[in-house]
């Protein structure tokens, strides 16, 4: 029975590769906390999660005082019980953001460690669902960039092979919207998605009446259109279209999630690794959308969730947003517009370990041990 014996704590912070802009803010910085754990037997895992520029220095300070601390001399297979165990030791602080991205982190880096134990790539540990799964694309879609380069990219998306394209909306007038998207759905034809992405920017009354307005042109879903806690809302939205409703990337805990199936405020769950808290929660999550018969499409974390979408049967689409390009290796394979699965054991992260000690924020680089 090994026992963690050692827990390193990285953050590096990214700058992303484009301008990223949405309904509500705009994403300039992507601080990456890095756990890396070890056991008795000298085996290592390493897991990892993020934020959109603000927050890292707590979650490092939460992870280096309370959660790291609290894994030395743990059986490493009880994953189940350490995730519990740390869930209960920051009662005061969960649910919320802080806490998710600090447990998702160490969970991450535990179900690594398992996978490489036992010489098997994530997505066969936890399901082994498929092998490969299509490819949505959000990089060309921010909702600064102009109407004839959101058409541009689109039609190269399409022409990769890629399944659809999101498109960000929430311009001061729902024409607005309507024009830019009437302009891709133009371009692209009627076999192709497109998803859009509120960012909780909207009433219920304004989400209600642009959905209306976006009804003909047949979207593949409208993303997070009203604030995520608003579950009466969503509700009274889904019943008013009859366009898919997806939510997810800003909720934290496997109960909010149940609330939205029950209660029919929602079609599509976008559970991300990173804010429900790590891999253990995730699984719980996309199979219960399973019970339900709704499909599964995470959000951001694409290096991650090509696993994990695999291993379930109700996963769908995985969103295409380059993240990790600046610490790893070998890159996510695709063919065809489709993620490949990783064949190598573990989550399928090839960290390049010389960039990442470079890049890495000396104050909150720690190293716990028995």
């Amino acid at each position: 029975m090994a026992k963690i014996e050692k827990v390193e704590l990285r953050m590096v912070d990214l700058v992303p590769k484009v301008k990223r802009t949405d309904a509500i803010q705009s994403f300039v910085s992507q601080e990456t906390p890095i756990v890396t754990i070890t056991d008795s037997d000298g085996a290592s895992g390493t897991g990892y999660s993020y934020t959109i520029g603000t927050g890292g220095s707590s979650v490092m300070r939460l992870l280096a005082d309370h959660l790291a601390p609290r894994l030395i001399g743990r059986d490493v297979d009880q994953i189940e019980a350490i995730w519990h165990d740390l869930e209960f030791a920051t009662h005061a602080t969960t649910i919320g953001a802080i806490t998710a991205i600090a447990l998702a982190a160490i969970d991450t880096a535990l179900w690594d460690l398992r996978a490489r134990k036992q010489s098997l790539p994530l997505w066969k540990l936890a399901g082994g669902a498929k092998d490969r799964c299509p490819l949505y694309t959000t990089e060309g879609g921010w909702l600064h960039i102009e109407t004839a380069a959101l058409v541009e990219d689109a039609l190269a998306a399409k022409a990769k092979g890629f399944t659809g394209s999101k498109v960000k909306i929430g311009k001061p007038h729902g024409s607005q919207d309507v024009a830019r998207l009437s302009a891709v759905r133009k371009a692209v034809g009627d076999g192709y998605e497109i998803m859009t992405d509120c960012n909780q920017g909207f009433s219920v009354d304004e989400a209600i009446r642009r959905a209306e307005r976006l009804r003909e042109l047949d979207l593949a879903w409208i993303e997070e259109p009203l604030p995520a806690d608003d579950i009466d809302g969503h509700v009274r939205l889904s019943k008013s279209t009859a366009t898919p409703i997806a939510v997810g990337e800003s909720l934290y805990s496997i109960r909010h999630f149940r609330e939205y199936m029950q209660k029919g405020g929602c079609n599509i769950v976008q559970v991300d690794v990173g804010r429900i808290g790590g891999i253990t929660p995730w699984l719980k999550v996309a199979h219960a959308a399973e019970a339900f018969n709704m499909p599964v499409c995470p959000h951001f974390l694409m290096e991650l969730h090509v696993s994990l979408v695999c291993a379930i049967q109700n996963g769908k689409y995985v969103e295409y947003i380059p993240q990790l390009d600046e610490l790893t290796g070998d890159k996510m394979r695709i063919e065809n517009g489709h993620a490949l699965a990783p064949s190598e054991p573990g989550i399928g992260i090839d960290w390049d370990w010389d960039a990442v000690k470079a890049r890495s924020i000396a104050e909150f680089t720690t190293a716990i041990v028995k």
